[in-house]
């Protein structure tokens, strides 16, 4: 299907948003990226404050460091409801498009069709201009779409997503946060939010180092999301039973690629092998070796 015709005053270009906007297809729910509209379609949340903390599920710790050629981007599978697990296998990393990646945090559902609409506003922006973005332009982009959010946060329906990708044109990967009205920073090494956020970013802190090797950085962000886990109950750990492990994905010249989930698995039980053998080391109780 051919895109409608504008006259030059009103043409959106390479907005996608003001596309729908432009041919009137904004639903209610999806009018709120625009300041507008006050509830989730099709969720059954009404958007009022005691719904937006208590009633819809939400996304808890996130991760993003740099590494010698590029990022890795790193997320718990847990979603929350107050004291209540609401999902233990949720995804919370995303591809952007071929080389960046957008991590979610806060309320699930607004997070999660943010990063949808984003993904088709960079898909849009390509195909209208024959070109991409640059890394800094969508970072811009997502901020816009985390400013327009405001009046459904100031409802309790927070979303604040990591942002990271490789720089082609720098050759560098990078990482940017966001605020919940939408301000955007460049983090130069590392950066970790949500509610096991600060324990994530003190474990990162402590390994990291200039030019890690890959592997040195995913053990770390593995680690990290570990720590995360052991302080903070809203962030979900490795579930050895269900085989549910966090999703790693990293961002190189060669463009987004998750890891598969068996190497995952693996590096975790190296880490929780290291674990058991330093408490038995120490002569701590429940741990001594057999």
């Amino acid at each position: 299907m051919a895109l409608p015709l504008f006259p030059p005053e009103s043409d959106p270009g390479p907005d996608f948003v003001g596309l729908l906007r432009q041919a009137g297809a904004l639903s209610r729910g999806a009018n709120r990226h625009d300041g507008g509209g006050s509830g989730i379609s099709g969720s059954g949340i009404s958007g009022s404050p005691e719904a937006g903390f208590a009633g819809a599920p939400h996304a808890t710790t996130v991760v993003a460091l740099r590494y010698a050629d590029g990022v890795i981007m790193a997320g718990d599978r847990r979603a929350t409801m107050g004291n209540i697990i609401a999902h233990r296998s949720m995804e919370k990393v995303f591809a952007a498009d071929r080389y960046s990646a957008v991590a979610i945090a806060g309320s699930a559902g607004t997070a999660v069709e943010m990063v949808r609409l984003f993904q088709v506003q960079l898909e849009h922006y390509e195909k209208v201009e024959g070109t991409t973005l640059s890394l800094e332009g969508k970072a811009n982009q997502l901020a816009q779409m985390v400013r327009q959010n405001l009046p459904m946060a100031m409802q309790g329906l927070v979303v604040v997503p990591l942002f990271a990708g490789y720089d082609t044109a720098r050759g560098i990967g990078r990482i940017f946060s966001y605020d919940a009205t939408g301000g955007h920073y460049e983090d130069t090494d590392f950066q970790a939010t949500g509610s096991g956020g600060r324990d994530a970013r003190s474990t990162i802190k402590l390994g990291f180092r200039e030019n890690m090797a890959r592997d040195e950085a995913v053990d770390l962000a593995i680690q990290s999301l570990y720590e995360a886990a052991d302080e903070d109950s809203a962030t979900g750990g490795p579930d050895l039973v269900r085989g549910i492990y966090p999703l790693i994905a990293v961002v190189d010249a060669d463009g987004y690629r998750l890891l598969q989930e068996g190497e995952v698995a693996e590096r975790f039980g190296a880490l929780i092998a290291r674990k058991q053998a330093e408490r038995a080391e120490q002569g701590l109780p429940g741990e001594r070796a057999q």
